[in-house]
């Protein structure tokens, strides 16, 4: 099976533990699933927004670190290598000496083209002083421990894996969304966008190489799901400048998913970066004094849908659909199933609206709940209900939401209900016939359950992603998605150029 690309380019093939959907797989159906299962399990089983992430061929154990260009059957260049080409740099040549793994030649040099600062180690680097979550003062959490996964794999004569120069916020010692590298040779500071797991993948409970920068809601969520170390977890209300390492630093709402968080940086000599993180660009960010403050120097941009096809409907118009579907089929059937498939978090606003139109509660199972709880959204939280036969909406993993999985659930529910209304909320439900007009959309029926695709997005559409650059006018703009496609890059350059032109 295959993953289409949101670029329109050849499906990529989904990995071993993605399903057909390009989602987590899951160990078993919803009927099957033991109540007695642990946090975590049921946790993962849920899912996460995995529609960012591209899984890389296999490493082996002597390939070179990412960026660095490798031969063989896998072959062709990584990322970082083919990043020349796309923004017409000449790749540095080779100092006498530096070996295959030597990536520090592709980010120094990517970083003069761009008339960027490379990031420096202050105060000799990973074991330098730490900063704080407060707004003055100095971290009071854990030292770093050595010893982490780039000492191993040197240990063992390993090229560890390299963080991509686009995931570094120049002229500072600070990453973002950088997890999954280890201890980043020269980062004191780690920041979380959001609460994804192709955000925050590479962070355990064993997690051990500095701060982890991010909202309060997503500081909560990393502590509670994945047993981090309370003392490396800095949270960080939004709205709110913090001075870290001597850089301003301020989290914006990013209509993403709960607790996602744009983060903007002010360094000292006055240059502005903005990371987008997973964001859904709304008019509303530009009324935010901070954006309209003056130009960002560099724009790291969410550009998972940075292709004109793709219009989504605004997401309240796509709720309206959902709760009127859900209406006319009630009415024509009582005992109807409303199902919402979600990801682990990201969908509520899509079965609260259900539940707040038709007046009933919403049923999860135990894991969800206790995520949902911890939002603090006390709508949300006296709406939840713990017993599946009390309510006619219930919530699953997104990746269980088809016709086998939901005849199995039915099933467990001695008989309360004839039939299953299910919704799959996601944008890479959008189809260019359908476009706006959600009444073309057409249900996939097979027996008593029903199935509807609607493009309920958390991503910006391409003529948002338009407007909100138009509006930030950066000098530079750093695309954080699909760049490992030549083509995709020319384009989403080539779109970014049109846009800023005459700013």
């Amino acid at each position: 099976m295959a993953m289409a690309t949101a670029d329109g380019g050849p499906p990529q093939p989904i990995p071993a533990d993605l399903d057909d959907n390009g989602f987590p797989a899951i160990p078993s159906s919803p009927a099957t699933t033991s109540s007695s299962s642990g946090f975590a399990e049921d946790f993962y089983r849920s899912g996460t927004d995995w529609s960012s992430l591209r899984a890389p061929p296999p490493r082996r154990p002597h390939e070179g670190a990412t960026g660095v260009k490798a031969k063989g059957k896998e072959g062709g260049s990584l990322v970082q290598s083919s990043l020349f080409q796309a923004w017409g740099l000449e790749r540095p040549r080779r100092e006498e000496g530096a070996g295959a793994g030597d990536s520090s030649l592709v980010q120094r040099s990517l970083f003069q083209a761009w008339g960027i600062e490379r990031p420096k180690r202050e105060g000799g680097g990973a074991g330098g002083p730490s900063p704080s979550p407060s707004r003055s003062g100095s971290w009071s959490g854990m030292k770093r421990r050595r010893g982490g996964p780039e000492e191993a794999a040197a240990a063992a004569g390993m090229n560890p894996r390299t963080c991509p120069f686009y995931k570094k916020i120049p002229g500072t010692p600070f990453t973002v969304d950088a997890f999954r590298y280890g201890e980043v040779e020269g980062c004191s500071a780690y920041f979380l966008s959001h609460f994804h797991h192709d955000h925050y993948g590479g962070l355990t409970k064993k997690w051990c190489h500095g701060p982890i920068y991010c909202s309060a809601l997503t500081a909560r969520l990393v502590k509670m799901c994945l047993s981090v170390n309370s003392d490396y977890i800095c949270p960080l209300e939004l709205d709110t400048e913090y001075v870290i390492e001597g850089v301003a630093v301020t989290l914006l709402e990013a209509n993403h998913c709960p607790g996602a968080a744009l983060i903007h940086f002010r360094l000292s000599d006055g240059k502005t970066y903005l990371h987008t993180g997973d964001f859904r660009a709304s008019r509303s960010m530009q009324l935010h004094p901070l954006l309209q403050r003056g130009r960002i120097n560099l724009l790291y941009l969410d550009t998972t849908y940075c292709n004109p096809k793709y219009k989504f409907p605004p997401q309240e118009d796509v709720i309206d659909f959902v709760v009127s579907t859900a209406r006319r089929y009630l009415k024509k059937q009582p005992k109807t199933l409303i199902v919402v498939g979600a990801y682990s978090i990201g969908k509520e606003n899509v079965y609260l609206a259900i539940s707040q139109a038709l007046e009933v509660p919403i049923y999860t199972d135990a894991s969800r709940r206790r995520i949902l709880h911890s939002f603090g959204w006390t709508d949300l939280s006296k709406r939840i209900c713990s017993c599946n036969q009390s309510s006619p909406l219930h919530v699953l993993p997104l990746g269980s939401v088809n016709h086998e999985n939901l005849k199995k659930y039915l099933g467990t529910l001695n008989q309360r209900f004839l039939a299953v209304l299910a919704f799959r909320p996601t944008g890479w439900t959008f189809s260019e016939a359908t476009g706006k007009q959600l009444d073309l959309i057409k249900p996939n029926s097979n027996g008593s359950v029903t199935i509807y695709g609607v493009p309920y997005s958390k991503h910006s559409s391409f003529t948002e992603l338009r407007d909100f650059v138009m509006f930030v006018r950066p000098l530079k703009v750093v695309p954080t998605v699909n760049v490992g496609n030549a083509a995709s890059r020319d384009k989403m350059q080539a779109y970014f150029r049109e846009w800023l032109k005459g700013s």
